[in-house]
């Protein structure tokens, strides 16, 4: 086995969210070519959900809407806490200001900039449903510098 093979990749990222609809808009104006791979329905645990896979040939990221009540559905954890559970989702790009663009276009801000690096530049999204996204460029090729935490 090479060292490649070795190495791990993420396929997907399988996410609950309330309403799937926004986060497929904001996920495909960040991504153009990413688009709904698959989708369905059905019951889980009793509840019936919509799901969709949403990304391109290679990488996806799962959602699923569960169809309760909206008193029932819970919420994402508070960005500014120290509670558990999902932070982000981070994204290398190769040309972020492409992304900021796109992102502009469809009606969308950035929440915050990551912090000032020599060697990346990078940059943090809230969509509607309260989950953050990170998008990264990276200036250099040499694990040390991408990997250089200050």
């Amino acid at each position: 086995m090479t060292k490649e093979q070795e190495k791990p990749r993420i396929e997907h990222v399988n996410l609950v969210v309330t309403a799937i609809d926004p986060t497929v808009a904001f996920l495909k104006a960040a991504f153009p070519h990413w688009d709904i791979r698959g989708e369905g329905g059905g019951d889980w645990a009793g509840v019936p959900r919509r799901w969709a896979h949403v990304g391109d040939d290679d990488n996806y990221i799962t959602l699923n809407e569960f169809k309760l009540p909206a008193a029932a559905r819970g919420r994402h954890r508070d960005l500014q806490s120290a509670e558990p559970g999902l932070a982000h989702i981070g994204f290398e790009v190769s040309d972020l200001s492409a992304v900021v663009e796109r992102l502009k276009k469809a009606g969308y801000e950035p929440h915050h900039l990551g912090e000032n690096h020599p060697h990346r530049r990078n940059l943090y999204y809230v969509n509607e449903e309260g989950l953050e996204f990170e998008f990264v460029e990276y200036f250099s090729a040499v694990p040390s510098e991408k990997n250089l935490y200050q």
